[in-house]
């Protein structure tokens, strides 16, 4: 077909180096697709050559404990990434003896593993003529064939799924789609494309009808909801502190941050004070209480903005639950505290 071989005409002549298009071990594949979810392969890649050296193989993963993988990959967010990676290393290397399945239907039942990331490994491991579909493919796919359907519904998840697979080079199924998202990561780009320099640009439907900006078409999406955050960073006798780890299904769990009280709306130093959460924090202690930053910190998540304030808590008792402040290193954080501390530690706590 023309376009499969125009588009792996353009990748072979454009294609970046990158470490995980030079093996067809499933296990540094699988690590690679999961990584570079929703994360841009420059800030993903180092990331990946950690996870590789500290974590050579599945069983090095499987038997790290699921702490010291959280802290390894912290500052890439959705977190939920990282456990279900743990997980699927355990299951692969205590259940099935270090092998990833071999098709596509059975890497699908691995923790973790999508449509998406099973196809990828499904065709760049074993040559299987499953289609990826991606936020490139999308939109490559949405331009030149000029595909209206919105990506995020469920018609369109199939339509462009099965618009993929009849284009997918049946041959070679792992060039054609390490090409195809290659081609929309550097050439189809969500903004300011490379149009005059475009293989497709003769057949391109979004060029012919000046449709570049309003494709793909994406329906809209979830109000964003506001959350107002204030850690509370106490400070014991001996320089000691408090973190406390994030517990059930909502986000940053397994990961730990300062004692939080969270309120409707922005808190005074009054209000924060007669809360029952910092009640229990103080338990009828003298304390000082001052606030760190008078500009709160705007964190943006997927669906909700995290309005931060930290405040400094100073509370002249010891407490058995206490950890050092030089000990916060050791511990993993969502990027918001992370952030924090590299500002508020001094140089020989970092």
């Amino acid at each position: 077909m023309v376009f499969s071989k125009r588009l792996k005409q353009w990748y072979l002549q454009n294609k970046r180096d990158l470490p995980w298009r030079s093996t067809q071990d499933p296990y540094k594949i699988w690590l690679s697709e999961i990584i570079m979810q929703q994360t841009r392969v420059e800030q993903g890649l180092p990331y990946y050559l950690r996870f590789t050296e500290v974590y050579p193989n599945v069983h090095a993963l499987a038997n790290a404990p699921e702490q010291e993988v959280l802290k390894l990959w912290q500052g890439l967010g959705y977190y939920s990434r990282a456990r279900n990676l743990h997980a699927t290393a355990i299951k692969v290397s205590k259940e099935l003896q270090g092998n990833f399945p071999d098709h596509y239907k059975e890497l699908k039942t691995l923790k973790g593993v999508g449509d998406y990331t099973a196809s990828a490994i499904a065709s760049f491991c074993y040559n299987e003529p499953v289609a990826v579909v991606d936020g490139n493919v999308y939109r490559v796919l949405s331009r030149v064939f000029g595909v209206e359907t919105p990506i995020n519904s469920t018609t369109g998840v199939k339509e462009f799924k099965a618009l993929a697979q009849e284009l997918i080079d049946k041959e070679d199924p792992a060039t054609f789609n390490q090409a195809i998202m290659e081609f929309g990561a550097i050439q189809c780009k969500p903004q300011n494309p490379l149009c005059e320099t475009c293989p497709f640009n003769d057949i391109c439907l979004a060029l012919k009808n000046d449709k570049i900006k309003e494709l793909p078409v994406k329906l809209k999406k979830t109000k964003i909801r506001h959350r107002y955050f204030n850690y509370i960073v106490p400070h014991f006798r001996h320089e000691q502190t408090i973190l406390e780890e994030r517990t059930g299904k909502g986000i940053w769990s397994g990961l730990y941050q300062f004692p939080l009280v969270e309120t409707s709306k922005p808190a005074g130093e009054e209000e924060l004070i007669n809360t029952q959460n910092f009640q229990q924090l103080v338990d009828g202690e003298n304390f000082l209480l001052s606030i760190y930053n008078e500009k709160e910190v705007v964190h943006k998540l997927s669906h909700q903005h995290l309005h931060t304030t930290f405040w400094n808590l100073i509370i002249d008792v010891e407490n058995d639950e206490t950890i050092s402040f030089n000990e916060l290193q050791d511990y993993p954080v969502p990027v918001l505290i992370e952030n924090f501390l590299n500002e508020f530690l001094p140089e020989e706590y970092k």
